[in-house]
């Protein structure tokens, strides 16, 4: 058991405190939240909260943070952490730069703690075993990703937000959903070389944008589409293209309340087969695989160096969205 404290208790944080409630790998031991009303609300759950990240590294309960604070402050933060040795659970993004990346990766390497970041989706019990196929070469050679991760969950947000802050969240469709996409690609098909991104703000008032569709060039030719909206009613889509067949994995909810999967396969030769992969607690596993990993256990599934590639990546769109050119990725 690893006691954690939860850093930044709005929606995700909240789901976070509430999905990690009677793990036997993980006990939430402390809440931390600048805004009282956010430390009320899970204080009447009975858990214990402070207002700032210091006062969680002050206390001796603490063996590791979870944080779900604003991405800005991702970076400095697993730093401070790390120099009190702490382990870290992030959300995604990891960091908005490169940069600011390698600094927290550099931090926990040499604090020899364990790093851990909100990428669920790699634990959806579909999602694990398309990954098992194309490993198998059963389809064939991946030849071109296609995703789509749309929702309308932000348009009851009020304006001042962060989540709808351009310099908070930039490009706020990427950082909201379609940054998981991203990392399922690069789980399929390697390190990316170059992006082209369109942002655009065309059905509300958000100032980081509501539609965004992104093409990703990878290591030897191989491509991603990807599309993600923050107006669209939920649709979630995952699916690889391979030279000897394709698969595709369909949402039925969005995934903070997951009712399952719907997973067709079509092999050369073969006729389309449909499966139901039932509902999974991909999130709680997550942290519990970090927690695993953490005491010594077996070895956290997202390496670091795919980490940096995601972040990387994550860099380049926002540049492209910016300038409405090709980017090329930064390499390691």
């Amino acid at each position: 058991m690893i006691r954690a404290a939860v850093v930044g208790l709005g929606w995700w944080g909240q789901k976070i405190v509430a999905d990690l409630e009677g793990s036997a790998e993980v006990e939430v031991v402390l809440g931390v939240d600048v805004d009282p009303g956010a430390r009320e609300r899970v204080g009447a759950r009975g858990l214990r909260t402070a207002p700032t990240l210091d006062d969680a590294l002050a206390d001796d309960t603490v063996e590791a943070v979870v944080l779900c604070s604003p991405h800005r402050f991702h970076a400095e933060q697993i730093e401070a952490a790390a120099a009190t040795g702490r382990h870290v659970f992030c959300e995604k993004p990891l960091a908005t730069s490169g940069e600011e990346a390698r600094r927290a990766i550099a931090a926990v390497e040499a604090a020899r703690v364990q790093l851990g970041i909100g990428h669920e989706r790699r634990f959806e019990p579909a999602v694990v075993r398309l990954r098992e196929r194309c490993a198998a070469g059963e389809l064939g050679t991946p030849l071109v990703v296609e995703g789509n991760f749309s929702q309308d969950k932000f348009l009851s947000l009020p304006p001042d937000n962060w989540r709808l802050s351009a310099e908070l969240a930039p490009v706020g469709p990427l950082s909201a959903t379609g940054i998981h996409l991203v990392d399922l690609a690069i789980a399929v098909l390697g390190r990316p070389v170059e992006v082209w991104a369109r942002l655009g703000t065309l059905a509300t008032s958000f100032e980081n944008g509501d539609t965004l569709t992104v093409t990703i060039g990878f290591e030897g030719g191989r491509t991603a589409v990807i599309t993600a909206i923050l107006t669209t009613p939920f649709v979630g889509r995952f699916t690889v293209l391979g030279s000897q067949g394709w698969s595709e994995i369909r949402d039925r909810s969005h995934p903070e309340s997951p009712t399952g999967w719907d997973v067709t396969t079509v092999l050369r030769g073969d006729q389309p087969s449909t499966t139901f992969a039932p509902p999974h607690p991909s999130v709680r596993e997550n942290v519990e695989s970090f927690a695993r990993a953490a005491a010594g256990g077996e070895a956290y599934p997202v390496s670091y160096a795919e980490m940096l590639a995601n972040v990387d990546t994550f860099e380049a769109i926002t540049r492209s969205a910016r300038t409405g050119r090709l980017e090329a990725v930064r390499q390691a």
